[in-house]
């Protein structure tokens, strides 16, 4: 089967200035691979400032003026240029933004999600999106500053699927929502990729990824550290890097048990493995080596120097 949407070794990197006129390039996201297939919902998971919501946009190419691309993306098997991505972006490719900000604050909820057109299919595939989300019809009527924040987002999500894409990603889609509306819209995702559509759920929270999630992509400062399937998780001893462990650790059910440290901030790390200040098991080697790659294991892959070597595959 041929995925929606492949990534190949993907650096996203910003031009900066430092000490006046000196320039220098600040690298955000590095050497990321990573495949979508139909039916399949991928959950890219860590924490803030890690490079997350950059994947987002650099796949969108919605990337700021100062921001640069490397790597290959491949759309139903064939490259997924600039303008490629034009034709795509808003009908087959779609994006459920983090911020409410994105609705026209000018514009009535009904007229964002039929995008100016008012013949009845339209019409009726509007009403059928509100209501998905639960939304009442009289929505439709109402402005952006009329809506209470879960509201904002729902209608942000309806926006975004109404048109039945292929591929939907949705960057932290349920922030300010409480866990029973949070649980409801990351349902309706894992019924879109039910239906056949690719879902990518880009966010923080480890444990409502699981719940839909069918692998998981572990990020950490700008790198693919895990990627593994999302029944691994069930059992930290399935996992193979430390961090990926220790997140596992930190989850109320296994312990609640905090991490030490910090994350590097972005461009501060230029060699070795960006979790070494904290990695127990940290050697020489995983300072020094200068680009340590992914691995693959039985099921996954591991950007790791210390990984057993029997779970290699």
């Amino acid at each position: 089967m041929e995925p929606i949407l492949q990534i190949r070794h993907l650096s996203i990197d910003f031009t900066q200035y430092d000490q006046g006129v000196r320039k220098r390039q600040l690298q955000v996201i590095r050497d990321l691979s990573l495949s979508i297939y139909p039916g399949q919902v991928i959950a890219v998971v860590g924490a803030s400032g890690s490079g997350k919501s950059l994947l987002a946009h650099g796949i969108l190419g919605l990337l700021p003026y100062n921001g640069h691309m490397e790597g290959e993306l491949f759309y139903d098997g064939q490259p997924l240029t600039k303008d490629r991505m034009k034709r795509l972006r808003g009908k087959e490719i779609v994006l459920v933004p983090q911020g409410v900000t994105y609705l026209d604050p000018l514009m009535k909820v009904g007229d964002q999600i039929r995008k100016g057109k008012k013949d009845k299919k339209t019409v009726q595939r509007c009403r059928a999106a509100l209501e998905r989300y639960g939304l009442e019809p009289e929505t439709e009527t109402l402005y952006p500053f009329e809506l209470s924040g879960g509201m904002a987002r729902r209608v942000l999500i309806a926006s975004a699927v109404s048109q039945s894409p292929r591929l939907v990603i949705a960057d932290e889609p349920t922030p300010g929502l409480d866990l029973r509306a949070a649980s409801r819209i990351l349902g309706h995702f894992r019924e879109m990729a039910d239906e056949g559509a690719g879902v990518l759920l880009i966010t923080h929270d480890l444990e409502l990824a699981l719940a839909i999630a069918d692998r998981v992509s572990v990020f950490y400062a700008g790198e693919t550290i895990e990627e593994a399937p999302a029944r691994n998780f069930l059992d930290g001893e399935k996992l193979s890097h430390p961090f990926t462990k220790a997140l596992w650790q930190a989850m109320p059910e296994h312990g609640f048990v905090p991490l030490s440290g910090s994350q590097p901030y972005p461009g501060t790390v230029n060699r070795g493995c960006p979790f070494a200040g904290q990695c127990e098991k940290c050697t020489p080697a995983c300072r020094e080596t200068a680009h340590i790659p992914l691995q693959r294991l039985a099921e996954g892959s591991v950007r790791c120097l210390n990984v057993e070597k029997e779970t290699v595959g």
